[in-house]
């Protein structure tokens, strides 16, 4: 029998708090994965004719806890393991803990993003570990997510696990320090659900969707951190464009020429509300700062209408704190609407040394063809689609220099 949405949703986003619960309360990070993972199954086939128990999480507790000890029990260090896994049997989770029982923690969700956002990770293995453990993710779904190989995926995976096997559940000492590289993690999870960085299509929306979702939860756990409320604000922001810029065919269509009219007008005005009550509360972080300059364009109601003298003044802020060439880039694009095309080629020429890729090329390719100089453009806009494996980005790029050879 097909699970129904609703018990989807559900074992969706239990099953991080039944993850969290036993790796706080056993260790074994692995092994509790798979112990988990068998509680979700047993969940999907029995709940849709039996109906959903009234602890739903507490009744994946119960299952996962008793899988998890009958492994263990089999390890070859049977009777130690045993001794003190005895006094560690958790009882009958079905209903409310009993008296003098510890219920999951709340933030056992954001202790497990500390723990696969693990500084000895790197980064594709921090976001294929956080899809997987966090976001409820199978191999497969991770590996078509991120475009690899499933055995790949797996390998990644297991890799990841066994490098933060015997790594102290639970937020660590210095927590704060970890806490940007969770947000980033989250946030090149969205960049790479908005924009795909290779293959046939423009979006992966469950990919976004699924960025959202845990940063969602971040923001539950700490809703006084300004940065989790800014990143929150930047996706919501940013997504909520994602209908207007694409095509009947999945063609790009970029933010000048989209349809304002599609964009979702609820999600922009939650991104604002956020965004606002952050940068009143003191000095803004680069999240904050982004999610400023995604709610002025989303704010404008057309192209004309916006304003690029307070983006601008964003960008400086924001390239003042985070002096990357991306920034830089997206900085030099303010500059030619301000203050004319050629002021930012000056500003893209001055990062051709230390940016690669396809983007430097798409922007000098549209303010060469803004200055007049159509034959430049042609060769900027076809060498960003050479460098460039998303196929929608691909199209996009042929076609605006085709345009210019007519």
């Amino acid at each position: 029998m097909r699970n129904s949405p609703e018990i989807e949703d559900l074992l969706r986003r239990d099953a991080p708090q039944v993850l969290g619960a036993l790796v706080r309360r056993y260790g074994h990070f692995d092994a509790a994965e798979d112990a988990v993972q068998e509680a979700l199954l047993a969940a999907a086939g029995q709940w849709p004719s039996v109906g959903v128990p009234g602890n739903p999480r507490g009744w994946l507790i119960k299952v996962a806890s008793r899988r998890l000890t009958d492994a263990l029990r089999s390890d070859q260090a049977r009777r130690q393991r045993e001794e003190r896994m005895a006094a560690l049997t958790p009882r009958d989770a079905f209903t409310a803990p009993p008296p003098g029982e510890r219920a999951p923690r709340a933030d056992d969700t954001l202790s497990l993003l500390f723990l696969c956002c693990h500084p000895a990770l790197s980064p594709p293995a921090q976001i294929a570990l956080t899809l997987r453990a966090v976001g409820g993710l199978t191999t497969a779904e991770i590996a078509r997510a991120c475009l690899v190989p499933e055995a790949t995926m797996a390998q990644r995976v297991s890799r990841a696990k066994q490098k933060v096997r015997g790594v102290r559940f639970g937020r660590p000492d210095r927590w704060e320090e970890r806490l940007p590289s969770v947000l980033q993690t989250l946030y090149l999870i969205f960049n790479e659900g908005y924009t795909a960085t290779s293959g046939a299509a423009l979006q992966r929306r469950d990919l976004a969707g699924e960025a959202v979702r845990l940063t969602r939860t971040v923001y539950r756990l700490l809703p006084g951190d300004c940065e989790v409320a800014g990143l929150l604000a930047l996706m919501l922001l940013t997504d909520a464009r994602r209908d207007a810029r694409s095509g009947p065919r999945g063609e790009l269509i970029p933010l000048d020429e989209q349809n304002r009219d599609r964009w979702d007008r609820a999600a922009i005005e939650e991104g604002v509300a956020l965004v606002t009550r952050a940068l009143s509360r003191g000095r803004p972080g680069p999240f904050q700062l982004r999610a400023a300059i995604a709610a002025v364009h989303d704010e404008a109601s057309s192209p004309e209408s916006t304003d690029w003298d307070e983006i601008l003044g964003l960008y400086d802020v924001l390239v003042g704190l985070v002096p990357g060439p991306v920034e830089r880039l997206n900085s030099a694009v303010a500059v030619a609407m301000v203050h004319g095309p050629r002021a930012g080629l000056t500003e893209v020429d001055a990062l051709s040394g230390e940016l690669k890729g396809h983007r430097l090329d798409a922007v000098r390719g549209h303010l060469l063809e803004r200055v007049g100089e159509p034959e430049a453009a042609r060769a900027a806009y076809e060498s960003a689609a050479a460098q460039t494996l998303s196929l929608p980005e691909q199209r996009y790029l042929r076609a605006r220099a085709a345009r210019l050879a007519d």
